[in-house]
């Protein structure tokens, strides 16, 4: 019966105590935090500890929850905040993309160039804030709107226009011979 509803009336369902209705939502949603933390973090044990974390937000946040914005950007407010904790309380250490399959179809040379490529990458998006990291994550990876980011960021649309912008800026100057 919890396939058939939205993500808002699950996390209404989860409001009122419903159990069944928040573990819709962890199978609905565990694949893109995990994923949203490991980019942002790059690594996979601690990626899993702040999805996990996330979900526990989530939960101890569910009677206080208003659908002001959709539940994804909502989720994902959660989870770039605590990725942003995690990042000024260590180095991080970012991948520009989750692990994949192994793809049989390039040859070796290309992997290498890939896998060089994925290191200039993830060394310049080590470089960012942690503000600027999160806004290109989450334009570039996760496919959300200006609107979304500033939600989740808690800024305005023209905040996070600026800071794709100098984060690009500063991109293209690390990256120039890729």
């Amino acid at each position: 019966m919890n396939r058939e509803l939205s993500d808002q009336q699950l996390m209404q369902a989860v409001a009122g105590g419903d159990l069944d209705a928040f573990n819709e939502l962890v199978l609905r949603y565990q694949g893109l935090a995990w994923k949203t933390a490991y980019r942002f973090l790059g690594d996979a044990m601690e990626a899993e500890d702040i999805a996990q974390e996330a979900f526990l937000k989530l939960l101890a946040a569910a009677p206080r929850y208003r659908p002001q914005a959709t539940f994804r950007t909502y989720f994902y407010q959660i989870l770039t905040h605590l990725c942003i904790d995690r990042t000024r309380k260590r180095h991080p250490l970012s991948m520009d993309k989750a692990p994949e399959m192994v793809d049989l179809s390039s040859g070796p040379a290309e992997k290498l160039i890939e896998k060089e490529r994925s290191a200039q990458v993830r060394a310049a998006l080590d470089t960012l804030s942690p503000n600027q990291k999160a806004a290109m994550i989450l334009r570039h990876y996760e496919g959300l709107s200006y609107a979304e980011i500033a939600r989740v960021l808690g800024v305005t649309s023209k905040a996070v226009e600026r800071l794709i912008s100098r984060a690009m800026a500063s991109l293209q100057a690390r990256l120039t011979d890729l």
